[in-house]
């Protein structure tokens, strides 16, 4: 069984250090397995621009034609999700990459409005069976965050609703949001310090004030619908500093610490 489920954005990804893959590597050798669900947002914005195709973002997500969408498929499988898979096998680790839509992984129907968004995505079920199998087979399972429904149609997913969703399938205590920065960030007397812990309602009140923002909503929001699918908690931290995972799944103070209301 899985013991955690890992979310990560493409470029964060590329940026980490070696001895973040060896941790990875020395998790699993210890039957500590890591299930990798990453994004790729900005290598899919800057493959847009070299193919002249325009992007634009509604409230944090990208707007998604056909032809956008082939360039996510793309970049997302054929790109980010490889150069994972060999990071983690030159670190001694097994790992095997697939998108969403491999096996119907992730079946998806659009989001609420997806006239105005085109071709993006909610999670409607995981096929946790699949990650169990590949799991099975000794390997750290990479997850492009694709989906696809029942006609074919392949959708957009974000990364971290993609991560929640798979993270409630699979029953798993802890989702870990690997970022480039060390935590969710709040304004204390005119200055931006690190929030050790908060809650639900606590999120919901940071969105409605403004606090909370962009691209910052979708994670926190799948973080939320994560708790309420029976994950204990979602954890944003920083990958660069060593140990950091170990660090999390032991209890220790690292990042930001989203629990459910009391």
């Amino acid at each position: 069984m899985p013991s955690f489920v890992m979310k990560c954005g493409g470029s964060t990804l590329a940026a980490l250090p070696d001895l973040f893959f060896e941790e990875l590597k020395q998790l699993q050798s210890d039957g500590i397995v890591p299930v990798i669900v990453h994004g790729g947002g900005p290598a899919i914005s800057a493959t847009l621009e070299k193919l002249e195709i325009p992007t634009q973002f509604v409230n944090g997500l990208r707007k998604t034609s056909e032809e956008v969408l082939d360039v996510v498929e793309m970049v997302l499988s054929g790109q980010i999700n490889k150069q994972i898979v060999r990071k983690l096998n030159q670190a001694g680790a097994h790992a095997i990459g697939l998108s969403g839509i491999d096996g119907n992984l992730i079946e998806a129907q659009p989001v609420e409005g997806h006239e105005e968004i085109g071709f993006v995505g909610d999670v409607t079920q995981v096929r946790a069976d699949l990650i169990e199998g590949i799991i099975g087979l000794g390997a750290i399972p990479v997850i492009a965050p694709l989906g696809i429904d029942a006609k074919g149609q392949r959708y957009n997913i974000n990364a971290d609703t993609s991560a929640g969703a798979v993270a409630a399938s699979l029953g798993v205590e802890h989702l870990i949001v690997v970022t480039d920065v060390p935590g969710m960030m709040k304004t204390v007397n005119g200055e931006k310090v690190i929030l050790p812990a908060t809650t639900e309602a606590e999120i919901q009140e940071m969105i409605q004030s403004g606090e909370i923002y962009g691209g910052m909503i979708p994670k926190v929001k799948a973080a939320l619908k994560c708790l309420q699918g029976g994950v204990s908690e979602v954890v944003i931290v920083s990958g660069t500093k060593p140990g950091v995972l170990g660090r999390v799944l032991r209890g220790e103070a690292e990042g930001t610490r989203i629990r459910k209301s009391q």
